[in-house]
């Protein structure tokens, strides 16, 4: 049971990406590849196993401007929040669970280019995410791991505004 699970949720984050790399596609620069990128899901496991287990990691794993596909593991150490003000996120836990605030306010936001980084989040609402769940946070939202149950494996897509 748990390998269609796992199936039907990558056959759903494929179509996803499919569909917002084609409904984009028009307003893509003509060097954008038309036939798309794949990985199966022996590379994506591959990609899973070689986060490490005992610190944060960060993988991009797909290119296709303007949309970068990361793999993410974080542990149950403080996390940044963050802000972006031009692209919402897509995440999608691979194995794991945590806990997501989106919403409220940035504690002591800096600014990085078009994103914010802070310390945390005042105020928000609490999403519990657990293996197989999605979560899409509108650009301009603060969004934050307030709580990460030991570690979490998780794909993230910067969905950038549309002009």
């Amino acid at each position: 049971m748990k390998t269609i699970a796992k199936a039907f949720s990558f056959t759903v984050l494929s179509a996803l990406l499919t569909s917002v790399a084609l409904a984009q596609q028009a307003a893509a620069p003509a060097a954008t590849p038309t036939e798309g990128i794949a990985v199966s899901a022996a590379d994506l496991a591959a990609i899973v196993a070689k986060q490490p287990t005992d610190k944060n990691g960060f993988q991009s794993f797909m290119q296709l401007a303007p949309y970068n596909v990361n793999m993410e593991h974080r542990v149950n150490v403080p996390q940044s929040a963050s802000v972006h003000d031009t692209e919402a996120e897509l995440f999608y836990v691979v194995k794991g669970s945590a806990t997501m605030v989106t919403g409220g306010k940035l504690l002591e936001g800096k600014q990085n280019g078009a994103n914010w980084t802070g310390s945390g989040i005042e105020g928000g609402k609490e999403t519990k995410l657990n293996t197989g769940d999605f979560l899409l946070v509108p650009e301009g939202v603060p969004h934050w791991f307030s709580k990460v149950d030991g570690d979490v494996t998780l794909m993230s897509l910067h969905l950038p505004r549309s002009k």
